[in-house]
């Protein structure tokens, strides 16, 4: 079982940027989708953002905003968050899926507010 790990979740002003890393137990091939989800309090876990085999797709909230993006090494995802809005508050989840594979991490929270 691939394992992930979410960090970089803060608290953060409207306007403000973070950086959020997800850190994988194995090297992030291209062949594998990686994405970036998440959720609010009440809704359902949404896509943010995602790499299928290295072309990255983003949810219309966020283009222009986020960019979702691998270290050269290949262990590391993040996600460059800038211009935060309050509505982007929620936990933010790493995952990987390939074949039958669908792994999660525990999540990061991200607080938007003044």
């Amino acid at each position: 079982q691939v394992q992930l790990v979410e960090s970089g979740g803060t608290l953060v002003q409207p306007g403000g940027s973070l950086r959020l890393s997800c850190a994988a137990s194995i090297k992030i091939f291209d062949l594998y989708t990686m994405g970036w989800y998440r959720q609010a309090p009440g809704n359902e876990r949404e896509l943010v953002a995602d790499m299928p085999r290295g072309v990255t797709n983003y949810a219309e909230s966020v283009k222009g905003r986020f960019t979702i993006s691998k270290d050269k090494d290949k262990k590391f995802l993040y996600l460059q968050m800038d211009d935060v809005r309050p509505d982007d508050t929620a936990v933010y989840y790493c995952n990987l899926r390939y074949g039958q594979l669908n792994s999660w991490g525990q999540g990061t929270q991200v607080t938007v507010s003044s």
